[in-house]
């Protein structure tokens, strides 16, 4: 059976797609806003994992209804959680298991549990969340046994983040994203696999 796995390209949901791997046929699947973005980083972590990437696109103006709503709430929590349950309510209408990288200690992504039970009721899908039971700090001890990671400030790093296309929408209309999203938020990006 196939499993549809949202991926950034990062640590998280790369050790989710090993995790699911054991079980399901895993396709990872990244969702870009713009059609003509191309992430050759994250392309070549997928190849690392050994599993098939398909690129995805959100629907014209999502971008800027997501930047909209960053700006008028000044932070980027509800924007980040709509984009992501919107790509896994996508997922969930060809797949039936739909996994990510979301983990325990998540804020941002997450979706509520009454939000996947309504999701996985409607749809008939299984969203499943290898990790959601594994604190960061347990992450990192696994990721560093089986992954080559790569680290670096958000926009420093090209993985399939959702939050650099909206920051790059909000910088387009002459405003500094900076204060409206965490300082100093670590972005991962694998770049090989050990062993």
């Amino acid at each position: 059976m196939k499993a549809g796995v949202l991926y950034s390209g990062g640590k998280d949901s790369s050790l989710a797609s090993i995790m699911l791997g054991t079980y399901y046929e895993v396709e990872l699947n990244t969702f870009v806003f713009d059609p003509l973005r191309h992430i050759p980083t994250l392309s070549a972590a997928a190849e690392a994992l050994g599993y098939p990437l398909k690129k995805r696109v959100f629907e014209k103006g999502m971008l800027d209804e997501m930047a909209d709503l960053v700006i008028e709430r000044g932070y980027p929590n509800d924007a980040i959680n709509a984009v992501h349950q919107t790509a896994v309510e996508s997922l969930a209408a060809e797949y039936e298991v739909v996994g990510d990288g979301t983990r325990f200690d998540d804020r941002v992504p997450m979706l509520p549990r009454d939000t996947v039970q309504s999701l996985m009721s409607r749809t008939g899908c299984s969203y499943v969340r290898p990790l959601l039971g594994y604190p960061r700090h347990e992450v990192d001890r696994l990721a560093d046994q089986l992954l080559v990671v790569q680290y670096g400030e958000t926009g420093t790093i090209q993985n399939g983040d959702y939050e650099s296309e909206i920051r790059d929408a909000i910088r387009a209309r002459g405003l500094d994203p900076a204060p409206l999203f965490p300082a100093h938020h670590e972005q991962s990006l694998v770049v090989g696999r050990k062993g």
